[in-house]
């Protein structure tokens, strides 16, 4: 059988949320999806694997770090065991 809560909206800087039942189980900071249809909402856990993190706003932004050879053949691997 479903279980069904009840909340109200409120406002939150110039946002409106919603604050969830702890019945939920959520974990405070937890990132979730949220996905409309029709008028219709649902939420879940956000995937981790699928985070990624864009850097290209920063490049050139560090002083000293070179930028990674796009072709494999110019990047020394040494023997992969730490010891080059």
């Amino acid at each position: 059988m479903t279980k069904e809560y009840r909340a109200k909206t409120f406002k939150s800087g110039n946002s409106v949320a919603l604050r969830l039942p702890k019945g939920l189980g959520i974990r405070e900071g937890e990132e979730m999806v949220l996905r409309e249809d029709r008028g219709k909402f649902a939420f879940e856990p956000a995937s981790k694997e699928g985070r990624k993190i864009d850097l290209t706003g920063i490049y050139g932004s560090i002083p000293g770090l070179a930028r990674m050879p796009t072709d494999e053949t110019d990047r020394d691997w040494g023997d992969g065991l730490g010891r080059d």
